[in-house]
């Protein structure tokens, strides 16, 4: 029941919509003939099925927990260049960025037009989480708060910079969502207040506000339980659909096409289900569990349900083109909560007890009493994000988010290609009006 509403998102994209961005964004059917926006508000759900493969891919490949085999898809792990040339960008980028616009119209819809506070709330978050992708992604972007922009003004296409965009369209429509939901719709896979503040928070993360974060992030954990979040008991759990720990996941069904065919889909990639990458595995990885078992005083059961050292492979999505995406999950709330705290001065003996049920869960002692510097509490914190969260699409972003790409990546890496190429096609289409990222 829960992918239900996917159905009713596909009428609307059969008749409201074609596939080009060329519009930007898509045509939608005129507001003023509408008088439900339900179809429109799932539409917007529906249109996030297009980032999740993009994420995982440029999360994980990216960064050091995946490798490529098959020319050009190597570009990933080359730093240059090569990640905007032939028809790479087109086929992988495009995809995402066209549909977090058609996403955001959508919603810009429902929020304008819908007199339905719950579906006007869901919108926002929708709109806020679209943004956010599209920041992490490609830096500045461009902006559009109407559901009937004037497409003859090319000025609406100049990309904005990334903190107004932060500042004036995710962090409020996040705090209305917040303020307009309830958590009754959690396990539908809807917007809910739960979400949206577990979101927030991530977001004040990104932008480097510690103290903001360690509020948000806070009462999220304070909240979870009365909402029926909590961490799994088994971690071999943590990514099944449905499961105790998430705050949102965008839905999947093979029933449903999304833009990716059922071969090029995320499982695919990590599985070496797909010549693009038959052993993806990068031994780096295999290292980071190997260090997290030495310093745990024991196994960390995390590693056989990650990956399969002897295959080369990931496994944390056996459940293939039905497996849900998560997009935020209980365990990824609690070491940010953490680490704001360890940001903001907290002490040791009041940070490392956070990870103590994580790290139970994997079989590993207390990290209490070990470590007591800021420094150390902080890449034991990151360590944790690591093993935890990995082939889940976090690691490139935290790798930009905390500073420490060329530490972790062995690499001095320019700063242009920590973010991932506009695609061409749009830069055409907008008659240079939008324009391309530095390095590409």
């Amino acid at each position: 029941m829960k992918k239900i509403y996917f159905l009713f998102g596909l009428l609307l994209l059969l008749t409201a919509c074609d596939n080009d961005l060329d519009q930007f964004p898509p045509k939608q059917v005129e507001s003023s003939s509408l008088t439900d926006f339900a179809s429109v508000l799932n539409a917007a759900y529906h249109y996030q099925t297009g980032t999740p493969t993009p994420l995982a891919v440029m999360g994980d490949f990216r960064a050091d927990n995946m490798l490529m085999d098959e020319e050009p898809y190597p570009a990933f792990d080359r730093f240059n260049a090569d990640l905007a040339g032939g028809d790479l960008v087109e086929q992988f980028f495009r995809p995402f960025y066209s549909n977090l616009y058609k996403s955001i119209l959508s919603a810009n819809n429902v929020i304008e037009n819908s007199t339905d506070a719950t579906e006007i709330g869901e919108a926002q978050f929708l709109r806020a989480l679209s943004y956010f992708k599209l920041v992490m992604v490609f830096g500045d972007v461009t902006v559009n708060l109407s559901p009937s922009p004037d497409v003859s003004d090319t000025s609406i296409l100049v990309r904005q910079p990334v903190t107004e965009i932060y500042n004036d369209i995710i962090i409020p429509d996040l705090q209305n969502a917040i303020s307009a939901l309830d958590n009754s719709q959690l396990e539908n896979g809807r917007a809910t207040r739960i979400a949206a503040q577990g979101f927030l928070g991530k977001v004040y993360m990104h932008m480097g506000d510690f103290a903001a974060a360690e509020t948000v992030l806070g009462n999220v954990l304070n909240s979870a339980a009365a909402a029926g979040v909590v961490l799994e008991s088994d971690f071999a759990n943590v990514v099944a659909d449905g499961n105790s720990e998430i705050l949102f996941a965008t839905l999947r069904s093979t029933s449903i096409p999304d833009v990716y065919s059922p071969a090029t889909e995320f499982p695919g990639w990590f599985s070496g289900g797909d010549t693009k990458s038959l052993t993806p595995l990068d031994p780096d990885l295999t290292a980071a569990f190997d260090a997290s078992s030495a310093a745990g005083g024991g196994t960390d059961l995390r590693k056989a349900l990650t990956i399969d050292e002897g295959l080369g492979i990931g496994l944390k999505y056996l459940g293939g083109l039905e497996q849900d995406f998560i997009e935020l999950r209980l365990s990824d709330v609690v070491l940010m909560y953490a680490e704001a705290l360890n940001e903001n001065g907290s002490p040791a003996a009041i940070v490392l007890p956070l990870l103590d049920d994580i790290r139970t869960r994997a079989g590993l002692n207390s990290l209490t009493g070990t470590v007591s510097s800021q420094a150390d509490v902080r890449q034991a914190i990151y360590d944790e994000r690591r093993v935890e969260l990995a082939l889940e699409g976090h690691r490139w972003f935290d790798l930009v988010r905390t500073g420490t790409v060329d530490a972790e990546m062995g690499q001095t890496i320019s700063s242009d290609y920590h973010i991932f190429p506009i695609p061409n096609s749009e830069i055409l289409a907008s008659d240079g009006v939008i324009t391309q990222n530095p390095g590409y």
